[in-house]
């Protein structure tokens, strides 16, 4: 299970542990953790021992499968019923589709707020 990371995993120096020092499982571990526990990344990041940046980098990231984290399936087991997975699902490529529309919105502002500086 996750936790702080060891003395001995420790970058020399105080700094903390290089991400390609930890597993794929660990990183899995942590990203499901941020997105069932319903607290911030830097609290969990802080918890873990990891740079908050290279968690939400590790949540952002599109896993083996090529699906990003967040749209990663529910798993049967995972005390869900079958609506709710259904409901996760669904909410899932909702806030998916939200995102892109987000960075669509964010390079038209980006470009029109150039173009008005001409």
């Amino acid at each position: 299970m996750l936790g702080p990371v060891s003395p001995e995993e420790a970058v020399p120096g105080g700094r903390q542990v290089h991400e390609a020092v930890l597993g794929g499982e660990y990183k899995r571990d942590a990203v499901a953790l941020v997105a069932s526990s319903g607290r911030t990344v830097t609290e969990i990041a802080r918890e873990l021992g990891v740079s908050s940046e290279s968690l939400r980098g590790w949540v952002k990231k599109p896993n083996g499968s090529g699906q990003a984290a967040a749209e990663t399936p529910v798993a049967a087991g995972s005390g869900l019923d079958a609506a709710e997975r259904e409901e996760l699902k669904r909410l899932r490529k909702l806030a998916a589709d939200q995102a892109k529309t987000i960075e669509i919105l964010k390079k038209a502002t980006a470009f029109f707020a150039k173009e008005s500086d001409r």
